[in-house]
């Protein structure tokens, strides 16, 4: 079959056509942003990028056109499509009929953590010899990609509440049906589709009346949001996460690199891994819970999270230059920036230097929804250098006032660069920010460091 994807390059899109290539079809796609990891990765799998979208993209007769939700009527090639009458359908509904019928579908859900804990799950099973298949919304260290089918049962899915095509409004993990899920967290987000937290409510709850009573749902004890939104039923048993739930973590590290694992006040192993933060230890629990649903024992998964390596763009370290560490984070929302700031400051200390580095790029940032709540996000980087794009709608300088002489407005990314090089010192550790390309800040940036002679 001849399958072209509109969006592609996104990091669901993109797993959507790895699985169909490696199902054997003819895959192409369109996109308006072709960067990597992404579009490195489909090239590698023999997968035809188009720049833009040109209804010539479509000239080649497709035998389905799986679409984006980011498209939206009035694209050229959504035009196209319509006018031909060609047979579409939407990502989640194609991964649903061609792939998840008849698996045990373990679906994480959440305004945080969703990437990180799908990888973590995945590596998991994979690690007890189960051999899973797994959608993930980046490229996953361990496997080197973020998608393919795997053997029966199990399938693991990063299970997003966003909506799933201009054509179909409801939330992408309506989908999946799991058995197993994972409810990370909830919180406000998404302000361009929905108008309130409890519209999300609503969306969560949804999902929890597919899940079967022989399932689990996994989640945290004192989420009040998640709380809510089970009260207004639940059919299904539920592990709890945290303080005051069946899984704890203890610390045995402050970056919780080393953390002791409790199930129901019982110790039931020590993590040491690579990974650090508080909430990385949450989303290992959630993970090793789930895994223990699918047969893995606790302690195995345990040893096996010695050996994991995270998904690109999480606290990833990008270059150590003169000194200078350069990480790249896809933290977008105040509460990921505040918790990813955290753990970078457990894990080197109070005595260097975190420079964060922040473009407010996800379509509720550039709404303004969460601007109030920017600078305490913010607070625990030494200095923040935050760029102003065209059109965002609100003062960055104006909302982030209150870090005073540490944070300064930039209109280009250019000017971000040159502060960047010229303020930089030995010991200190830059952290970018961004869920998109960030104007190539990511090999600029390193290029511009490597320029200068020394750094004192």
């Amino acid at each position: 079959m001849r399958i072209h994807i509109l969006g592609i390059c996104g990091t669901f899109m993109g797993g959507i056509a790895l699985l169909a290539r490696e199902l054997g079809h003819q895959v192409s796609g369109s996109d308006a942003n072709v960067y990597p990891p992404m579009s490195a990765l489909l090239a590698s799998n023999a997968i035809t990028l188009m720049e833009g979208y040109d209804p010539a993209h479509l000239r080649i007769a497709p035998d389905v056109v799986v679409v984006g939700n980011a498209m939206s009527r009035g694209n050229p090639a959504v035009e196209h499509m319509l006018n031909r009458g060609l047979r579409y359908t939407s990502g989640p509904q194609w991964l649903a009929d061609n792939l998840l019928q008849d698996r045990w579908v373990m679906a994480v859900a959440g305004t945080h953590g969703k990437t990180t804990t799908t990888s973590m799950l995945a590596w998991l099973l994979e690690q007890a010899g189960l051999k899973p298949g797994f959608l993930i919304g980046g490229v996953a260290e361990n496997f080197g990609t973020s998608a393919r089918v795997g053997d029966a049962p199990f399938f693991v899915v990063e299970a997003d509440e966003y909506d799933t095509a201009f054509f179909d409004k409801r939330s992408k993990f309506l989908h999946y049906r799991p058995r197993t899920a994972i409810l990370n967290n909830l919180e406000f987000d998404h302000a361009d589709i929905f108008p309130d937290l409890a519209a999300i409510q609503t969306q969560f709850h949804h999902l929890v009346r597919i899940i079967p009573g022989n399932g689990l749902i996994i989640s945290p004890a004192r989420d009040t949001a998640l709380n809510e939104t089970l009260a207004r039923g639940c059919w299904t048993p539920r592990a709890t996460l945290g303080e005051g739930g069946d899984w704890e973590a203890r610390p045995l590290a402050p970056d919780y690199s080393r953390f002791e694992v409790m199930l129901e006040g019982r110790a039931v192993g020590a993590v040491e891994w690579e990974a650090a933060g508080r909430h990385n230890a949450l989303n290992a629990l959630a993970a090793i819970a789930a895994a223990r649903h699918a047969g893995a024992e606790p302690a195995a998964s345990i040893a096996a999270l010695r050996g994991y390596k995270s998904v690109k763009r999480r606290m990833e370290k990008l270059a150590e230059i003169h000194g200078v560490t350069i990480y790249d984070d896809f933290a977008h929302h105040p509460t990921a920036i505040e918790l990813t700031l955290e753990a970078l400051r457990a894990r080197i200390g109070a005595g260097a230097r975190i420079i964060a580095v922040l473009e407010p790029r996800s379509n509720t940032m550039k709404l303004g929804v969460h601007s109030r709540e920017l600078a305490q996000a913010l607070a625990g980087a030494d200095a923040a250098l935050l760029l102003q794009p065209d059109g965002l709608g609100w003062d960055l300088a104006v909302a982030t006032q209150a870090l005073g002489s540490r944070r300064r407005v930039f209109g280009t990314v250019e000017e971000i660069i040159a502060a960047l090089a010229a303020m930089a010192r030995r010991g200190d550790h830059i952290l970018i920010m961004s869920n998109g390309g960030f104007g190539g800040i990511y090999e600029r940036l390193p290029a511009a460091l490597r320029g200068r002679s020394r750094v004192n």
